[in-house]
């Protein structure tokens, strides 16, 4: 049917973006009023929407901030792809870290604050510690496909691109995992040397040159 394919597209955009104003909702009450005193009907009713549409949703109160570490894991793969083309991988990957995890940026910064505060109250919950398990996971899903994109086929020394690829994007996102859990476990700020950015590019760096990945 025509106009179908952009009603469709409208319709998951505002899906979306419920989502999201619902995970920041609920991030925002974390950490006013306490993960455990915090309940899904009191996410619901500052967000806006009925119990069931939360429950629509998201299945635990815990579940409700998965959209702020995925949208970081959105971020990354896209500086990713839109790393120039004449960067390696490796360099596409330290070229997306600096731009992704930037503190020179506002929407960044607040969205950095969020996570550490989130990555906090992990640490003595184990149901949110499994949200983030769970967007880690498939951050490397997100970024291996921008990588497969980006450099299409052609391994070496008889690896499967598709093998390559896989450690690539799990190495790249165990290293930027680090980086961000040892800021946030930090007081220190978002920028400079100890911000979430630096420490990423030195777990990559630590790591060589990727000699398995694909150029």
């Amino acid at each position: 049917m025509p106009g179908s394919s952009t009603t469709e597209t409208l319709t998951e955009r505002r899906k979306a973006a419920t989502r999201l104003d619902i995970a920041r909702t609920a991030a925002a009450l974390f950490v006013e009023d306490g993960l455990r005193a915090t309940r899904a009907e009191d996410i619901a009713r500052a967000a806006g929407v009925a119990p069931r549409t939360f429950y629509r949703y998201f299945a635990t109160k815990e579940e409700a901030v998965a959209p702020l570490f995925a949208a970081g894991a959105q971020q990354w793969a896209e500086a990713v792809r839109d790393a120039p083309a004449a960067l390696s991988v490796p360099e596409a990957l330290r070229h997306a870290v600096a731009r992704s995890l930037t503190a020179d940026d506002a929407a960044n910064m607040e969205s950095l604050e969020w996570v550490r505060s989130l990555l906090r109250m992990a640490a003595e919950s184990p149901a949110l510690q499994a949200v983030w398990g769970t967007a880690c996971h498939a951050s490397e899903a997100t970024l291996l496909a921008a990588l497969e994109e980006r450099v299409g086929g052609g391994g070496d020394k008889g690896v499967p691109p598709s093998l390559a690829l896989r450690l690539a994007a799990g190495v790249a996102c165990t290293a930027i995992r680090v980086g961000v859990e040892t800021w946030a476990a930090s007081d220190a700020p978002a920028g400079g040397e100890l911000g979430p950015a630096a420490l990423a590019a030195r777990c990559l760096a630590s790591l060589g040159d990727f000699p398995w990945a694909p150029a």
